[in-house]
């Protein structure tokens, strides 16, 4: 089976990019390094293209009830052009995929994981009995770019009709980019300050030559998955299939600010009870390790007697804070910020030191 591209898979490869597989998409995970890309990310601005995320758009007398039922934070509370972090989950309260609700006047946009693209719509078509909406999947006809930085704000704004500077952190807006219809957000993936945009994906390649030659003197780069990972886990950002799953509740996730128990009957609910008042499920820490090596995902997390109490989840070394950092799952008793443990890397055991999430804050 051939891997999906992009509108920008032509533009990576001339730009130098090493293209990987990921999420049945060939995408870029580099185009020089990641440690060049991530400080770019940081000190000025990286471009990323995600066009691989799933869009799908709802419309409907009941799109809003749907989406209350398939969620877990409650849609309801939603003004147009607010934006909700929320999860889908199944009936045993474990999470499906974790993903962006956008509502706009005329209709709501589920932003989602591109490996769970296909399961999510097959989910949302299993659960639309008795719902009068209409679900469709813009991904292939929309392009969609995150520009990450310091330097987003100024890279943008000339190219978009709306005065993006105004945008709270998670809220959008229907404007025009290039001079097409398009949506601007404050989101992204990074712990920095930035923008996603939506528009089609016949401008795909203007947008992102735009934004690169208005700001390649001041060092912004286009950046991969690489470095993609390494800024979200400084920030402490899950990732599905590393911190999330179908096995994982949003509870032991530390997600519980998403999931809006009072809200009324949604997919998951009963479940999702009985796993908050569990206080014996794992939670979620950081790591800070003694010494430069990488804590892989899987690898052993020890408590000081040696007995094997958790694993890592994601693990990476720090570009910004120059150490090994790592997520974990490990039992409530070894959570607090302090904690002084081991983890196992080829045999080696490494002290490791539980620290506050996230990693890095950027100054506001």
């Amino acid at each position: 089976m051939s891997l999906l591209t992009t509108p920008l898979h032509v533009w990576h490869q001339a730009h130098g990019a090493k293209m990987v597989e990921f999420g049945g998409w060939d995408m870029p995970i580099q185009y020089t390094s990641i440690m060049p890309e991530h400080h770019a990310v940081r000190r000025a601005a990286g471009l990323f293209d995600i066009a691989h995320m799933g869009r799908v758009k709802f419309t409907g007398p009941d799109a809003e009830r749907f989406l209350n039922h398939v969620t877990t934070n409650d849609v309801r509370t939603l003004k147009p052009g607010d934006i909700q972090y929320s999860l889908v989950t199944n009936e045993q309260g474990g999470v499906l995929d974790d993903i962006l609700v956008y509502r706009f006047p005329q209709y709501f946009l589920l932003v989602v994981n591109a490996s769970n693209r296909i399961k999510i719509l097959d989910w949302l078509e299993q659960q639309r009995g008795g719902f009068d909406v209409t679900i469709e999947d813009l991904t292939a006809a929309w392009f969609m770019l995150a520009v990450q930085g310091p330097l987003a704000i100024q890279l943008l704004s000339p190219l978009t009709a709306a005065p993006i500077a105004d945008l709270a952190y998670y809220t959008g807006t229907e404007t025009q980019v290039l001079g097409q219809p398009a949506i601007v957000t404050r989101t992204g993936y990074t712990g920095e300050d930035g923008f996603e945009v939506m528009l089609p994906a016949s401008h795909a390649e203007e947008l992102a030559t735009k934004l690169l030659d208005a700001g390649k003197s001041q060092g912004v780069l286009p950046a991969g998955l690489g470095c993609r990972d390494t800024l979200r886990l400084e920030a402490a950002m899950p990732l599905y299939g590393h911190e999330l799953n179908e096995a994982t509740d949003p509870f032991t996730a530390g997600l519980a600010f998403a999931v809006k128990l009072d809200k009324g009957p949604f997919i998951g609910r009963e479940a999702l009870v009985q796993a908050k008042a569990n206080i014996a499920r794992p939670r979620r820490v950081g790591l800070q390790l003694a010494i430069k090596r990488i804590a892989r995902e899987g690898t052993e997390v020890y408590d000081a007697t040696g007995a094997k109490i958790g694993h890592v989840t994601s693990g990476t070394a720090s570009p910004t804070l120059d150490k090994s950092i790592a997520m974990a799952y490990v039992p409530k008793e070894f959570a607090t910020v302090g904690t002084k443990l081991e983890v196992d890397i080829r045999g080696q055991r490494v002290a490791a030191e539980v620290v506050k999430l996230p990693f890095y804050k950027r100054a506001t």
